[in-house]
């Protein structure tokens, strides 16, 4: 796969980040190797493998559930710059033409 200015950015502007010539510059070539290392793995015989769910054999590591502290919906609300009387209002980004996929 080539790295192109023109990927560089389209995936800029999915993300919403804004680069200069330079910063896009060394952006189009941190890609393009880290396109190069995959193609590398691409390269090793995996057909003996197993697939790998966890990084170690031990098995719902998880804790125990506690009941904890927890703030009102009215303290949660309080420092919200727009809400409603019940949730949070945050902007549409839905139908937004910077969410378009292009």
């Amino acid at each position: 796969m080539e790295v192109t200015d023109q990927l560089v950015e389209n995936l800029a502007r999915l993300a919403r980040l804004e680069f200069n010539d330079a910063d896009k510059a060394e952006i189009k070539n941190d890609l393009q190797k880290m396109i190069a290392f995959v193609d590398k793995l691409n390269e090793l015989d995996t057909r003996n493998v197993e697939p790998l769910l966890h990084m170690s054999d031990n098995v719902n590591m998880l804790r125990k559930d506690e009941v904890k502290g927890s703030v009102s919906r009215e303290e949660a609300l309080s420092n919200a710059p727009e809400k409603t009387e019940k949730y949070f209002k945050v902007p549409k980004v839905i139908n937004n033409p910077l969410s378009s996929n292009q």
